[in-house]
């Protein structure tokens, strides 16, 4: 099949589409990245046209290929341990804060293929205690990374964030076959939940959280979306949960009943 051409009105089709589903906002120099991430899929389909395409996903019991569609066209570029100065911060400020009345729960709400929730539940085993009552509950709206993320296999290559004594700790190199990979250890995998969620519906069934990562997620959405996915992480925060953001965001203009604690931070009022 020859190289087919994606119309500015397709474009347009799978922008609006996007929007919809995810609140994902593409911008316009976003068509050649759309173009080359579907094509694979017109390919493999037997398709002529990107509106073909668009006809299929958007049809009634296309489910699975409109989750493959979404899947190609949502970023999960992750690290152990990004941004580190939040870790730190949790560790030495939050922590220490949270009462011990009921079981904490923090979720890393934009998890991609698990490092920062699996980077999470490194510091609280590693300062509340592995056996102690906490719980890390870790999201994406990709079906395919939330399965890599329950795996918790990564290359070798991907683990230079995780401090040396964490990676004695709580890691376990590959062997034969699996050699030149990374496996988060048995028993610290299986005090991480994932699931697939999609921040622009409803959140009421994740239950409520003392820490929400909500990291380098709000930059793929506009002004309106943003407020509408903040407000509703904001009713899953306990009284005087903690919010953390990626460093290239902001919350600035946003009446949210947030109080700004850093930068980047913020708490429940």
């Amino acid at each position: 099949m020859s190289e087919i051409s994606i119309t500015q009105a397709e474009f347009e089709q799978f922008r609006a589409l996007m929007h919809r589903a995810a609140g994902v906002d593409l911008p316009p120099q976003k068509i050649s990245l759309v173009s080359g991430r579907l094509a694979r899929r017109l390919r493999a389909l037997g398709l002529a046209s990107f509106g073909d395409y668009h006809r299929l996903v958007s049809s009634a019991g296309a489910h699975d290929e409109f989750e493959r569609m979404v899947d190609l066209l949502t970023t999960h570029e992750t690290y152990f341990f990004r941004e580190p100065k939040h870790f730190d911060f949790l560790a030495e400020s939050v922590l220490p804060a949270l009462g011990r009345t009921r079981t904490p729960r923090f979720w890393s709400a934009a998890s991609s293929s698990g490092e920062e929730a699996y980077s999470l539940a490194m510091v609280l085993a590693d300062r509340l205690g592995g056996d102690a009552p906490w719980e890390v509950f870790g999201s994406d709206i990709s079906r395919e990374v939330v399965e890599k993320a329950r795996g918790g296999v990564y290359a070798m290559n991907r683990i230079d964030g995780i401090p040396p004594d964490y990676l004695r700790r709580y890691c376990l190199r590959g062997v034969g076959s699996r050699d030149g990979t990374l496996q988060v250890d048995a028993a610290l995998r299986r005090r991480v939940r994932f699931a697939q969620v999609n921040l622009n519906g409803n959140l009421a069934g994740v239950g409520d959280f003392d820490v929400v990562f909500l990291r380098n997620v709000l930059i793929y959405f506009d002004l309106p979306t943003k407020r509408r996915i903040v407000e509703r992480i904001v009713r899953q925060m306990r009284p005087g949960g903690w919010l953390f953001i990626g460093h290239s965001e902001s919350l600035n203009g946003l009446d949210l009943g947030l109080r700004q604690e850093r930068p980047t931070i913020y708490r429940r009022m």
